[in-house]
């Protein structure tokens, strides 16, 4: 029986994980099977533990709501996991330890690299102070850009956030109708595109040249990323290619390969 390797979250019949690893594993050879599994929403570490005790489990997936207590049950996390605070990626190590990591800060640094756009030196505003926006913080501060604005609604959450980070960089915190400039790269890690909304955050902050990044997908381009365009922006991206990445990140940390992903997000958009 292959190794076996699946996706646990709550709802997760949407989930396009197992697509996306059957994808990896096809390119690379990979000898592997990936489901989804739907935890209950007490029954999170029993899951874990009922997949890990079979021989053949070697790695799991987490996702919404379970990412915190990923992040509890483990016995050692990644410099990166550590600080996000959350846990995306699990396996358990020679020692038989439940290891953790979190690879969706390098998923979305890695996508917007790969659409020609830099951080290093740049302006970067981002939306939201949730644990969306914990998770990648570090990966982005890693890039060196000149600053980064942490805006949310309770501005109070933005600087909790912020002060854990305070070390790793120039970012600041504000709220988001006192934004009052124009940014180089703008990335939308509120969850308001899911209901059709918008942060509220004034349009000067998007000039000609800069660049939209919504966390968010859909069939459709998003609310915000629509919002952004209309206001100027040079260039919008939406949060497909994160999941990608992300997800690419996730098999190389199990397989020890990089799966290539372009070919596998072409798929994705024909979808």
């Amino acid at each position: 029986m292959p190794d076996q390797y699946a996706v646990v979250g709550n709802p997760i019949s949407h989930s396009k994980s197992p697509f996306i690893h059957a994808q990896f594993a096809m390119q690379t050879g990979e000898e592997m099977e990936y489901g989804k599994i739907e935890a209950p929403l007490d029954g999170f570490s029993q899951t874990v533990e009922a997949f890990f005790s079979s021989s053949q489990g070697k790695g799991l997936n987490v996702t919404v709501p379970f990412k915190e207590q990923a992040w509890q049950l483990c016995d050692q996390r990644s410099a990166g996991a550590e600080k996000a605070g959350a846990v995306n990626t699990l396996y358990v190590n020679e020692a038989g330890q439940l290891c953790g990591d979190n690879t969706d800060g390098i998923g979305l640094v890695s996508d917007i690299k790969g659409h020609g756009v830099a951080f290093t030196g740049k302006k970067v505003l981002i939306l939201g102070a949730g644990g969306a926006v914990r998770g990648v913080l570090q990966p982005i501060l890693a890039e060196g850009p000149a600053k980064i604005v942490v805006a949310n609604r309770t501005l109070s959450k933005a600087d909790a956030l912020v002060e854990l980070f305070q070390d790793d960089g120039l970012i600041e915190s504000a709220a988001f109708e006192s934004l009052a400039e124009e940014f180089d790269l703008v990335i939308n890690g509120t969850s308001a595109s899911l209901s059709g909304s918008l942060p509220p955050i004034p349009a000067l902050c998007i000039g000609d040249s800069t660049v939209a990044y919504d966390m968010m997908y859909g069939s459709e381009k998003t609310v915000f990323n629509q919002w952004a365009e209309k206001a100027g922006a040079a260039k919008t991206i939406d949060g497909l290619g994160m999941l990608v990445g992300q997800a690419a990140e996730a098999f190389r940390v199990w397989r020890g390969v990089m799966p290539e992903t372009k070919s596998v997000m072409a798929l994705l958009r024909q979808q």
